[in-house]
């Protein structure tokens, strides 16, 4: 995963950013607010990790801003401050949970491998489009530069997903829980299957693709 720490204590953020770097996670660290937020609106990760307490803009308001211009990253929010009045304000900022300091770090990672799979809250688009791929879910049409596309039901789903999700990665275990409601690996190759078909549907006929494997990590769709 693509992970966004902001961080004003120097040894925590350390801390953080190697273990999840050492689980094979791209991270991005800053120490302060602006700088946390003008990363986070400008860039896709997958789940952003911050600290409440920041110098400059304090974590609440770069939460506050961000579900404000319509970023739906999942934000897990850490605090010295752990009481309840203090976790229900952050929730209400747009927080998608919680951590309290001191924190095992086990923890902190679990939770966030949950977040990501989390699906996101964006249900109410009627239209996806990246580049010259747009798919409508009212009518249920996907075209490719005015082409229409012939999906099946599993390969609209698998789109659906990965451009509800454009610009990041998405692993094995995130597909197979969101299109096929699977919560275990089965032991095939179900997904390697029907990126290939899709990729023969979406890609193979056009002159870009915009199904990518990222090596070790998934697939991704381009923003």
């Amino acid at each position: 995963m693509k992970l966004l720490i902001v961080e004003d204590d120097a040894t925590t953020g350390a801390y953080i950013a190697r273990g999840l770097r050492e689980e094979g996670h791209v991270v991005d660290l800053f120490d302060d607010g602006k700088s946390g937020l003008i990363a986070a609106t400008s860039t896709s990760y997958d789940v952003m990790i911050l600290d409440r307490m920041l110098p400059g803009v304090d974590g609440l308001t770069v939460l506050k801003t961000l579900r404000g211009a319509g970023i739906k990253t999942p934000v897990l929010l850490l605090t010295a401050l752990g009481d309840v009045d203090d976790r229900i304000e952050g929730l209400h900022a747009g927080a998608d949970d919680y951590l309290a300091k001191p924190f095992v770090f086990g923890e902190l990672s679990a939770r966030v491998s949950a977040l990501a799979r989390r699906p996101q809250a964006i249900e109410n688009e009627t239209v996806l489009k990246t580049g010259d791929l747009e798919m409508n879910l009212i009518t249920r049409k996907v075209t490719r530069s005015g082409v229409e596309l012939d999906l099946l039901p599993r390969e609209f789903a698998l789109l659906e997903h990965l451009l509800r999700r454009k610009g990041r990665v998405q692993t094995r275990t995130m597909l197979l829980e969101s299109v096929w409601d699977i919560g275990f690996d089965p032991g095939t190759n179900v997904v390697e299957t029907h990126i290939s078909r899709l990729r023969a549907k979406v890609d193979k006929p056009f002159d870009r693709e915009l199904i990518e494997t990222v090596r070790g990590a998934g697939y991704r769709i381009a923003a």
